[in-house]
């Protein structure tokens, strides 16, 4: 079997180069319109205490050596998210940031270990408004690629027409038969066991050892997701409380968080929150979490407990991390992440 070429091989880079030029072209259309709006960009530093504490977040550890040789753990940023927020109780109201993070673990045709994240902030919001942003950000980016259509796999999207509005509640009733509420309490504990029973019920396979999380991913992954974003974006919003770490409490329901999800041809675009500004809550949270991610995984990341002072000053706010390769992906009908990448890390032997 004759080995692929590299992506810097000549003819490798000519069949690339278009996508690339409308990749930058969307950059500018994207930072315009934040610049419009009043928003600042800013540059979030890539090494940081903690990398995020999320149970299935993975990151890139390496070591600071300090002029006395002292050594100390550091992480590449998962996401720039708790820069920006230590930014936002610094006193600034609306900002963006587009650059790199990076996630271990994570390699596919919509994965990448080294990928491009735009995240903004808007102090004094609603998530409502996010939804909003959602929807004008996709309709720019089609007119910048000058396409009336998003597609990935055959599934096709009308970037201009305006995003549906599904809860997860919704979703799992309608597209799995499952009533998910019913298994969480109003004070966020769930019951595992009752889940497992429905989802035998809906011919969803299941393992003992299974946690509501886990079976709740399998729900997503299984019967809701490939169904999102077909024909039009979908927003998938109000997540149980225990799906939404980051995430303040619905008003309407203690069971469910101001946290909604962007889906176009079933991809999964953008993850968005009301902020959570307790950090009482949120360390509380953050240690579940860990606690989580060592149970899985056997490891588990430092709390930035900087972050969590921050957090007691931050204002309230809404922000939303979105993938930006994936968008120009779908704006460009690419088959797989690298082909929209610049120079993507090189696959090593396994």
């Amino acid at each position: 079997m004759t080995a692929a070429s590299p992506w810097w091989a000549p003819h490798v880079h000519a069949d690339r180069r278009p996508r690339l030029l409308l990749r930058n072209r969307i950059a500018a259309s994207l930072r315009g319109w934040f610049s419009a709006r009043d928003f600042v960009e800013v540059e979030a530093a890539a090494l940081q205490i903690s990398p995020g504490n999320e149970a299935h977040l993975s990151a890139f550890g390496t070591r600071e050596i300090g002029p006395d040789g002292a050594e100390r753990p550091l992480y590449l940023h998962t996401s720039p998210e708790f820069a920006c927020k230590k930014l936002l109780a610094a006193g600034e109201r609306r900002l963006f940031s587009l650059g790199p993070v990076y996630r271990n673990r994570e390699r596919g045709p919509l994965h990448h270990p080294e990928f491009t994240m735009l995240e903004w902030y808007r102090a004094g919001e609603t998530y409502d408004s996010l939804m909003r942003d959602c929807a004008a950000l996709l309709s720019l980016a089609a007119e910048t690629a000058g396409t009336r259509t998003f597609t990935w796999r055959g599934v096709e999207a009308d970037p201009f027409a305006e995003p549906e509005r599904v809860s997860v509640a919704e979703a799992f009733a309608r597209y799995a038969g499952i009533d998910l509420l019913a298994t969480v309490a109003p004070d966020g504990s769930t019951d595992g066991a009752a889940l497992a029973a429905a989802l035998g019920r809906a011919g969803i396979r299941t393992a003992p050892d299974d946690t509501w999380a886990d079976l709740v991913s399998r729900v997503m992954v299984e019967r809701v997701e490939p169904m999102l974003g077909r024909g039009r974006a979908t927003i998938l919003c109000e997540y149980p409380i225990p799906e939404a770490a980051l995430a303040r409490p619905s008003p309407g329901d203690p069971r469910v968080a101001e946290r909604f999800e962007l889906y176009c041809c079933g991809v999964e675009l953008a993850n968005a929150f009301g902020e959570l500004t307790d950090p009482a809550e949120q360390r509380r949270r953050f240690a579940a979490e860990m606690d989580e991610k060592e149970r899985i995984y056997g490891e588990r990341y430092p709390l930035d407990e900087d972050f969590l002072a921050a957090l007691g000053r931050m204002p309230e706010a809404s922000g939303i991390a979105l993938g930006f390769d994936r968008l120009v992906m779908l704006a460009t009908g690419a088959r797989r992440i690298e082909e929209v990448i610049w120079t993507p890390v090189a696959e090593g032997p396994r």
